[in-house]
């Protein structure tokens, strides 16, 4: 289950810049991609720290350097040596629980978005944290996992006709950017799924399974909300084109793309409204159930008051109570007290409290 805030005890009293990993490990060692590519020619290998060191800059084309892990924080730093990276930029990659944002410097621009994955096993949703360096030929991509979420890009980027190639690194990061708002219909798609049988459930039925599969989807929601929102900001900064690094032939795919999120915000924030009705109409339920179930008590309970009454009258052992000799008193008793019982449920029905 996703905490709602990540522990950072191992930062406290650490000078600005200082790279520590916040969060949890998701893969033992960190596999490291380079693709390079032009009009005319595509390549794509694994390097391993030694092959990063010995990167050699290229003049023409572009060039994808894709990490998949942060457990080795020396990849990070040989990486802010050779691109000429802020310290304050590998200690918001190496914090998973950074907020999306974007960060505009003169030779490149920092961009950080959240992922989201479903596992059907566990019923839950994950959220992982992704981080992009476009620079002016080159994007550096991080995130804590490996993952194939990106590979309908990299395939594209083989099509020898693809168009893709001709464009620069600024669309590139565009495309990446997508692959992952993509990805968040799919899964608000299955979350709508399971808010829909939650709701046909509380149809037929409610109980206390219906209130914790209800809790356990506002919990969800809520981090897609916190994952998603600020990134409509980091969309809005590209469109404006306010960096060179941004060419304006891409700002308008950045424009359809910041609609995308405008719908991925508006079904969020209508799954979170139907939640929080589903959840009204439960302790409503609940509480007309109680309220039933204690108007048929206070019936009984009103229905057995004179029965009571006279039961104890004809119970105090006196001598002086004639009646109590009378050869037909008990069953007249019975006829009287059966008398009160069904006239006073007459009544309650009539006056519609039964």
């Amino acid at each position: 289950m996703q905490k709602l805030v990540k522990s950072r005890s191992r930062t406290i009293g650490l000078p600005p810049g200082t790279l520590v990993h916040i969060g949890e490990k998701k893969r033992e060692t960190t596999l490291i991609t380079l693709i390079d590519y032009d009009e005319e020619n595509f390549e794509q290998k694994s390097i391993d720290s030694r092959g990063l060191e010995n990167l050699q800059n290229r003049e023409a084309g572009i060039r994808w350097l894709n990490v998949e892990g942060l457990s080795d924080v020396n990849v990070l730093e040989t990486m802010g040596r050779i691109f000429n990276l802020h310290p304050l930029i590998l200690e918001d990659i190496l914090n998973t629980d950074q907020r999306p944002r974007i960060d505009v410097n003169d030779d490149y621009i920092f961009i950080c978005a959240k992922m989201l994955f479903y596992h059907k096993e566990a019923g839950e949703f994950e959220i992982d944290q992704v981080s992009f360096i476009l620079g002016r030929n080159y994007v550096i991509s991080i995130s804590e996992k490996d993952t194939d979420v990106f590979e309908p890009v990299v395939k594209r980027l083989q099509q020898g006709m693809s168009r893709f190639r001709k464009l620069g690194a600024d669309y590139l990061v565009y495309s990446l950017l997508d692959v992952i708002v993509d990805n968040y219909f799919a899964v608000l798609e299955v979350f709508g799924d399971q808010v829909e049988t939650v709701e046909d459930e509380m149809v037929v039925r409610t109980g206390r399974q219906t209130l914790g599969t209800i809790h356990k989807l506002k919990r969800q929601i809520l981090f897609l909300h916190k994952s998603v929102w600020p990134l409509r900001e980091v969309l809005s900064f590209l469109e404006r084109g306010e960096s060179l690094l941004v060419q304006e032939s891409t700002e308008i795919y950045i424009r359809d793309l910041y609609d995308h999120i405008v719908q991925v915000m508006d079904t969020t924030e209508t799954l979170r409204d139907i939640l929080s009705s589903m959840l009204d109409v439960y302790l409503s339920s609940s509480s007309n159930r109680m309220n039933e179930i204690m108007k048929v008590l206070t019936i009984i309970s009103t229905v057995f008051m004179p029965l009571s009454f006279i039961v104890g009258v004809y119970g105090m052992n006196l001598k002086n109570m004639p009646e109590l000799n009378w050869p037909w008193m008990y069953p007249v008793l019975w006829m009287i007290m059966l008398g009160i019982s069904v006239f006073m449920l007459m009544y309650f029905k009539r006056k519609k409290w039964w």
